[in-house]
């Protein structure tokens, strides 16, 4: 059974998780995706906390083409992928490994409609036969995929490119679960508590919303580089409906960020997008963690419906 509760994560999961965390990385390999530099311990907690996902329908809020939707679906889930920037043109080699579809028409291109746009943008690319060629073999291996994956047991995954405040297409009470990976601190701490009530709105009485953010110490503050908001205890129980009896660890704040600081696996295989610009978490990939990540479980409650309903 899950329970409200607010905790600071701690780098200890990762070695607690191992299993998980090596799949988590094999997922990303095999995409050609890279973790933000907390992400993947963002990651283990919200699928060690989430559970069994086969035959789950699920959102990832805020999911971009992040690792977590990919291995919610490699679990069996269905997974509504919801961000407010387009997807529309996802490539063809997370079609390859997952079911994709558009909840609406215009939120994915068709694959061929991909292929024409990739190998028109590529004849421009420093390495154009390379480029082609790549958008080539990437569509043979989709076209392959139709075949093998008759015979998997995957779940799917829904594109739905919209805000996360004013999610218009989804009926009340449509979900088991709902996780969101280190998106929601893109909110103001004024705008984050609509935002989550959104959220509550499609999740089925009796589900659980497992996010991850950014904490601050005592005050909410932003983090320019990173365009994030860091929240303290006070406003997170605010946003999410946490009353004064849901369990927290802030007490523990300067101890797990002293761990979080020293460990060695976030802070030796940083992401290579990290050393391109100051524009990110951590600026021109240089270690040195300004902030911490927070997990927030939050169950739709019979109390919350009521408050909500008046």
């Amino acid at each position: 059974m899950y329970s409200d509760r607010i905790e600071i994560l701690s780098v200890t999961l990762l070695d607690e998780q191992r299993r998980l965390v090596d799949a988590l990385k094999q997922i990303a390999r095999s995409l050609k995706l890279e973790f933000g530099w907390h992400y993947l311990l963002d990651l283990t907690w919200i699928t060690k906390e989430l559970g069994s996902m086969k035959g789950k329908r699920l959102m990832d809020a805020g999911a971009g083409v992040g690792v977590m939707q990919w291995y919610l679906a490699s679990q069996g889930a269905e997974v509504t992928s919801v961000d407010r920037l387009s997807r529309a043109s996802l490539p063809l080699r997370f079609r390859a490994r997952y079911p994709v579809q558009g909840l609406r028409p215009d939120d994915l291109l068709l694959p061929r409609q991909v292929f024409m746009s990739q190998v028109s943008r590529q004849t421009e690319a420093p390495q154009p036969a390379a480029s082609k060629s790549r958008a080539v073999f990437e569509m043979v291996e989709w076209m392959l995929s139709i075949l093998i994956r008759q015979t998997t047991d995957q779940g799917r995954v829904l594109i739905y490119n919209q805000d996360l405040s004013n999610l218009i297409d989804i009926k009340e009470n449509t979900f088991d679960a709902i996780v969101s990976v280190s998106a929601l601190e893109h909110n103001s701490p004024e705008d984050l508590p609509d935002v989550v009530s959104e959220l509550l709105r499609v999740l089925k009485p009796g589900g659980v919303l497992l996010a991850t953010l950014a904490v601050a110490r005592m005050q909410d503050w932003y983090h320019e580089p990173s365009a994030g908001w860091c929240y303290s205890e006070a406003s997170l129980r605010r946003a999410f409906h946490l009353s004064s009896d849901a369990p927290s660890n802030y007490e523990h704040y300067d101890e797990l960020f002293a761990a979080l600081r020293d460990c060695a696996e976030l802070r030796d295989n940083l992401a290579s997008f990290y050393f391109r610009s100051g524009e990110n978490g951590m600026p021109w990939g240089k270690w040195d963690p300004q902030y911490q990540p927070v997990g927030v479980i939050k169950v739709k409650s019979d109390e919350w419906l009521a408050d909500s309903d008046s």
